[in-house]
């Protein structure tokens, strides 16, 4: 069976890595499994000190859609760590492709 897979790359405003990887640990992670999103893993990019990534598997484009549209209006992320984690980004970008199982598993971070 394929997965959609999710590459969110961040670009985070200089000086914030740190933080951005405690607020996201601590809070944004916690929420998102709350919400059933499967992270498969995240961390600081090797390339460059203000790059973030999170990876995360879908079954589906509609799936993705729906999930990301229900947890981003929803007030667990906005009363949240909504605000705390969006002022410490520049920009970010989504890559979305097609994997098989086997794949996906490799890429998984044990946390």
């Amino acid at each position: 069976m394929n997965h959609l897979i999710e590459i969110r790359s961040i670009t985070l405003k200089p000086g914030t890595p740190d933080e951005f990887q405690r607020l996201y640990i601590e809070e944004a992670l916690p929420l998102l499994k709350h919400w059933n999103f499967d992270v498969v893993a995240h961390g600081p990019s090797l390339h460059d000190e203000n790059s973030y990534y999170v990876i995360r598997r879908f079954d589906s484009l509609a799936q993705r859609e729906q999930m990301e549209d229900t947890y981003y209006a929803s007030d667990d992320w906005r009363q949240g760590p909504r605000e705390a984690i969006l002022a410490l980004i520049e920009n970010y970008t989504d890559i979305v492709l097609e994997l098989d199982e086997d794949t996906v598993q490799r890429l998984r971070k044990k946390s």
